[in-house]
């Protein structure tokens, strides 16, 4: 595992010239109010060649026992690269599957159409790739006497569910703050089963989001939220393992859905790491999709990336996205300055047919993948994304988690939606006659 060669700290990434140990509690720049980021010795890893690189990730890739069975932890160089590896706290993250769409991306007319199922994951969504370096963290610093009584965040439902089930590995406390109705059962009962004190307050996300800020200055209690850039350094695994999924040449562009816009600023460290590296011989566009009722991120592009003018989510079947005030604004916008990137919405209408589209290739996705899906298709139709491109769309989180959404879609009652795709059960009598008219036109 990591050798005393490599080295990270974190950094403000407004570039003040602030700098500190990865073992202090801090989460903005004290200079500037700049959130951090996780700074990498950039050299010392060039000192391996970007074929060695390669060579041991691959090799890695395969292995059956943690850490190196954990996609993440594979390449603990490029994340966390002075942790111990006694410390690594790993429920077997990322290696997750890159899905063909071929008749989506023929209709398209695109070259190809790749899902990168993040879902498929311990806890059903990305966060599982953030939250194994932030708790394996916390862990270090706990062993270092670092005084972390407990674990804190403030979620849609997946932040929380990812949290509580690493700190239930590691048998350290976690609070969640949720918004109370704003989150779907089958999320719900994943911090209540992994032993977390669940807090179910009356406000939105970004209300839920102030208050475990605040309660978060005491620094018995550890921040668990994207703004923490630890959890950035996870994420952006993704855009390697998606480039090694696709033997080391990245596509021509990456979609992915927006809320708190940790997600987009990951994958470019991502993509910018590995083309420094040498890795990758081009960097790929990005596009960040939101949900028409809470696109901030979109309302700045229109006005050519004007600052952050906080809204009041409305509510959305995207609910994970459903947020007003992203924390990582400025660190998605600067992304999506260096890699020539664009923004788009879809409605709620188009993110559940996109959806529905994408589960008739065998997909589960989940409304926020819908999301991205429906901003791609407005992309090629607007021909921001040309024909002949070769894209990759992030999948964030298991259709499993949104029952609702699945059943009301196909019973046609979603509000607001139109159900292009609908398939609901064929009700009949329990006679051969009606079986086999039903069955006449297969």
């Amino acid at each position: 595992m990591g050798t005393p060669a490599f080295h990270a700290e974190y950094a403000c990434s407004e570039g003040c010239g602030f700098r500190a140990s990865l073992l202090e509690v801090v989460y903005r720049c004290p200079k500037c109010e700049g959130l951090l980021e996780v700074a990498h010795d950039v050299e010392a890893l060039r000192s391996v060649s970007a074929e060695e690189w390669k060579r041991r990730f691959e090799q890695r890739f395969g292995a059956s026992r943690l850490p190196y069975a954990s996609g993440v932890w594979g390449k603990h160089e490029w994340v966390y690269p002075q942790l111990p590896a006694g410390d690594i706290v790993s429920l077997g993250e990322g290696r997750v599957p890159l899905k063909e769409l071929p008749r989506m991306a023929a209709e398209l007319g695109l070259a190809s159409l790749d899902l990168k199922e993040c879902g498929v994951s311990p806890t059903g969504s990305f966060k599982d790739w953030g939250m194994t370096v932030l708790v394996s963290a916390v862990k270090h610093m706990r062993a270092k006497g670092v005084p972390i009584r407990a674990v804190a965040c403030a979620s849609t439902g997946d932040t929380s569910a990812a949290l509580s089930a690493y700190c239930a590995a590691a048998g350290i406390p976690s609070v969640v703050f949720l918004p109370k109705d704003k989150v779907s059962l089958s999320q719900l009962v994943q911090p209540v089963a992994n032993g977390a004190r669940v807090l179910s307050l009356d406000t939105d996300f970004d209300g839920c989001m102030k208050l475990v800020q605040q309660v978060t200055k005491d620094s018995g209690l550890y921040l668990a939220n994207s703004m923490n850039s630890l959890r950035i350094e996870g994420q952006k695994v993704v855009a390697i393992e998606l480039c090694q999924d696709l033997g080391w040449e990245p596509p021509d562009w990456v979609v992915i859905p927006g809320g708190n816009l940790g997600n987009a600023s990951a994958l470019g460290k991502g993509f910018e790491l590995m083309h420094a590296l040498g890795m990758i011989s081009k960097r790929p566009r990005l596009a960040v999709a939101q949900a028409q009722r809470a696109n901030p991120l979109m309302r700045s592009f229109r006005g050519g990336f004007a600052e952050l003018v906080p809204m009041k989510a409305e509510k959305t079947l995207a609910s994970a996205i459903q947020i007003g005030a992203p924390v990582s604004f400025r660190r998605a916008v600067k992304m999506l300055k260096a890699f020539d990137g664009v923004v788009e919405e879809a409605t709620e209408s188009e993110l559940a047919n996109a959806a529905a589209r994408a589960d008739r290739e065998g997909t589960f996705t989940c409304p926020h993948t819908g999301v991205a899906l429906a901003a791609l298709e407005k992309l090629v139709a607007q021909g921001v994304i040309a024909r002949g491109a070769r894209v990759a769309v992030v999948s964030t989180a298991h259709g499993l988690k949104f029952p609702d959404f699945k059943v009301g879609y196909h019973r046609g009652v979603l509000e607001d939606v139109k159900s292009r795709y609908a398939n609901p059960p064929v009700d009949l009598p329990a006679n051969l006659d009606a079986v086999r008219a039903a069955l006449s036109d297969l």
